[in-house]
């Protein structure tokens, strides 16, 4: 098979290559996914709360992040950092999607963990 060069943007291409070695740079230096991510759901209140367990493998995480946005939006549009394996927070589990994720002392972040409801 051969490529025809003269329709590839190589100056896009290192863009984008550039832009995926960075975010895997990131995601090994991070510290593994909070496990056990659940939004509790026995309570009907207007606000969440949240709850997960520590990493057990690698580092220790220097806190964690919750994710939060509207159920119409393709984006997370708030971070709360929390330094605890719980959250609960003033927004409706109702009206919004969250995701938590493990940070280090030095801002790398994992890949986020939408919750599963508990009671």
């Amino acid at each position: 098979m051969e490529i025809c060069r003269d329709y590839v943007d190589f100056e896009y291409v290192q863009k984008v290559a550039r832009m995926n070695l960075s975010v895997l740079a990131n995601l090994a230096s991070a510290p593994a996914e909070p496990q056990n991510v659940g939004v509790v759901t026995s309570g009907l209140t207007n606000k969440t709360e949240l709850k997960w367990e520590a990493p057990k493998d690698g580092k220790k995480p220097a806190g964690y992040y919750v994710l939060m946005r509207e159920t119409t939006s393709p984006y997370w549009e708030r971070k709360f950092f929390v330094n605890d394996t719980h959250a609960t927070l003033d927004y409706s589990k109702d009206n919004y999607l969250f995701a938590v994720q493990s940070v280090d002392a030095d801002g790398h972040e994992s890949l986020p963990v939408v919750p599963r409801p508990v009671r």
